[in-house]
C-alpha cells in the first residue's frame, strides 16, 4: 500500500516519505480510540507524523491527514500513534529534522546569552532604582523595562524546561502542557509590556504634563495590560483547544499547535498587532515632539530626555521583534526551509541582549549612575582596612550615595563628614 498511496499530506509537501507499514483497520463496532506501534524502516529520517488516508483531500483524490491522530512515543526503531477513528494509517517522516545541530547550538548558546543579558539588566535596574523615582515618567519607563526583561527571562527558563520535557524518551503530557502555558503567557507578557511602554510614551507626549492620570493609576493600567491581557488570551486558548487535545503540537515539542487547531495564532496575531501599533505610536510621537521642539519650553528637559529614551528604545526593539516574529511566521508557512529556521533561532535568541543594550545601557543617565557607583566603590575600597572586602565597601558607599551624603574619613576616629548636594 505504501507504493500505491503517494506520501503527500494536507500541506502537499513533497519532502515526506512513508516510513512504516500501512495499516488498514475495519470494525463493525464503535471505536473511540486506537493505538498503533509502527516499526521505523529508515532511522535517519525524523519529524514523525501520525496520519490516516483522507479520501476527500485534493479534489477527492486523497492524501495523508493527521486530524484525530497524535504521536504518543518516538524512539529510534518505533513510533506509537493514537487515533480516535478507523481507516488506513501510517507514519510520514521527513529528511529535514528540526533536531539540527546548527539550530541546537544557535538556540542554546543564544538563549544563554539572552538570559545572562537579562540578569545583568535586572541587576542594573535594582542598583539605580532609588534614583529613578524622582521623575514619574522615568519611573514608569523603568517599570516597563524591568517587566519586559523579567517576562522574557521567565519565558526563556520555561523554554529550556519545555525542551527538556520534549527530549525525554517518554513525554510527560501534563508537564508539556504546563510548559506551553507559561511560555505562551510570558512571551505575550513581553509584548504587552512593550505596548504599555508605547502607550505611556504616547500619553506623556500628547498630555501637557500639568496633571492627568496619577502614577498609581498608570501603574495599575500597566500591570493590567501587561499581565491581565496575556492571561485572558492564554486561558481562552486552553479552553478552546485542550478539550479536543489540540493545544500543543502532539508530543513532538512543547509549544502551541499549528496544523490542527491553529492555536499558535493566539500568540502570533497579538504579537504582530502590537508591533504595528507601536510603530504607529512612534510616528505620532516623532511628529508631536518635532512640533513641540520648535515651540520652546513646553516640555521640561528631564521629561524630554525620558521621552527620547523611550522613543529610541521602541524604535530599535519594535522593528527587531517584528522581524524576529515575522520570521516565526515564515517557519510556520515553510517549516522545511532551514535558512528561515536558523534566522529565526538567531534573532529570537538575542532578544535579551538587545533589551539590555537599547533598554538600559544606551540611557546616558543610567551609564552616568553606573560610573558614579563604580567610582564610589573604588573610593570606599581604598579607605577601608585590609580586613574589609571590596564588596562591603561598595554597598556602604551605595547606601551613603542613596541618602545624598558622601562621607570621607581618614581613620576609625574620623574627624568630619561632608554633605554632597
Amino acid at each position: 500500500m505504501d507504493n500505491v498511496l503517494p506520501p503527500r499530506d494536507i500541506t502537499n509537501s513533497s519532502v515526506n516519505v512513508i516510513n512504516g507499514r500501512v495499516v488498514l483497520v475495519y470494525s463493525n463496532g464503535s471505536v473511540n480510540n486506537v493505538s498503533f506501534t509502527f516499526a521505523v524502516k529508515n532511522n535517519t529520517l525524523g519529524n514523525p507524523k501520525c496520519v490516516f488516508w483522507n479520501f476527500s483531500l485534493f479534489d477527492n483524490t486523497g492524501g495523508w491527514d493527521s486530524k484525530g491522530c497524535a504521536l504518543v512515543r518516538n524512539t529510534n526503531k518505533a513510533v506509537t500513534c493514537n487515533c480516535n477513528h478507523l481507516t488506513s494509517f501510517s507514519i510520514l517522516m521527513s529528511p529535514y529534522s528540526t533536531g539540527s545541530l546548527v539550530l541546537d547550538y544557535i538556540t542554546y548558546v543564544g538563549v544563554s546569552i539572552s538570559m545572562a543579558s537579562l540578569v545583568i539588566c535586572l541587576i542594573i535596574e535594582a542598583v539605580i532604582w532609588k534614583k529613578i523615582r524622582r521623575n514619574n515618567t522615568s519611573y514608569l519607563r523603568h517599570v516597563s523595562i524591568v517587566n519586559i526583561a523579567l517576562s522574557l527571562l521567565i519565558a526563556d527558563i520555561w523554554f529550556i524546561i519545555g525542551a527538556a520535557i520534549s527530549d525525554a524518551e517518554e513525554i510527560n503530557q501534563p508537564a508539556c502542557n504546563a510548559a506551553t502555558f507559561f511560555i505562551h503567557f510570558f512571551y505575550l507578557a513581553l509584548f504587552f509590556w512593550m505596548l504599555a511602554s508605547g502607550l505611556l510614551l504616547l500619553y506623556r507626549t500628547v498630555n501637557v504634563f500639568d496633571g492627568g492620570l496619577s502614577k498609581t493609576t498608570l501603574l495599575a493600567f500597566g500591570f493590567t495590560l501587561g499581565y491581565g491581557a496575556p492571561l485572558v488570551i492564554v486561558i481562552i486558548t486552553v479552553a478552546v483547544t485542550a478539550p479536543k487535545q489540540e493545544y500543543i503540537q502532539g508530543t513532538e515539542v512543547c509549544w502551541l499547535n499549528w496544523y490542527k487547531s491553529k492555536a499558535l495564532l493566539a500568540f502570533v496575531i497579538p504579537a504582530l498587532v502590537i508591533v504595528v501599533i507601536n510603530l504607529m505610536i512612534l510616528l505620532v510621537v516623532i511628529f508631536k515632539m518635532l512640533r513641540r521642539r520648535s515651540v520652546g519650553d513646553a516640555v521640561q528637559a528631564a521629561e524630554r530626555h525620558v521621552l527620547v529614551v523611550i522613543a529610541r528604545t521602541l524604535a530599535f526593539l519594535t522593528p527587531f521583534f517584528g522581524l524576529t516574529w515575522g520570521l516565526g511566521v515564515g517557519t510556520m508557512t515553510n517549516p522545511d526551509n532551514e535558512g528561515i529556521l536558523i534566522a529565526f533561532a538567531f534573532f529570537n535568541s538575542l532578544q535579551g541582549f538587545f533589551i539590555l543594550v537599547f533598554g538600559t545601557l544606551l540611557d546616558k543617565k543610567v551609564r552616568s549612575e553606573i560610573t558614579i557607583r563604580s567610582q564610589s566603590s573604588r573610593t570606599g575600597t581604598r579607605s577601608t582596612s585590609a580586613g574589609i572586602s571590596s564588596t562591603l565597601g561598595f554597598f556602604r558607599n551605595w547606601r551613603r550615595g542613596r541618602d545624598g551624603y558622601n562621607v570621607s574619613s581618614a581613620a576609625s576616629s574620623g574627624a568630619h563628614s561632608g554633605v554632597n548636594i
